[in-house]
């Protein structure tokens, strides 16, 4: 149980992280926050990273091994990195028409999926 709350306070984490850093672009893009300071932007994003941070740390403490949870530290570092590399790329074929998926994109995702394969093996 507890690594599937670890997974799921990932999943809303990097959801919150990828708005944080990536969200005032299409903001930018939709004429909203066009003449925006850019401290005003960092302190949009920080408000939003806030968030990112109540379940990122929870997540980390929930599974980390040394607390009781089923991960070591390398392997919650690895699966964060391809829980945000999914998000992202949802993230930005939803929100930025624009940006495609391309073959060399597919073979990275392969290579830290795999990334996760290998930390996972004793």
């Amino acid at each position: 149980m507890r690594g599937l709350s670890t997974i799921g306070l990932l999943i809303l984490s990097n959801i919150f992280m990828t708005f944080a850093w990536y969200g005032h672009l299409k903001l930018q893009e939709a004429k909203i926050i066009t003449h925006w300071p850019l401290i005003g932007v960092i302190l949009f994003s920080w408000s939003i990273a806030l968030f990112e941070y109540c379940a990122q740390v929870p997540a980390n403490r929930l599974g980390f091994a040394g607390n009781g949870g089923p991960f070591t530290l390398m392997q919650l570092k690895i699966i964060q990195e391809v829980i945000t590399l999914v998000v992202f790329i949802i993230f930005s074929l939803l929100c930025f028409k624009g940006e495609a998926l391309h073959w060399n994109h597919i073979a990275a995702c392969v290579c830290l999926v795999m990334a996760v394969y290998f930390v996972f093996m004793k």
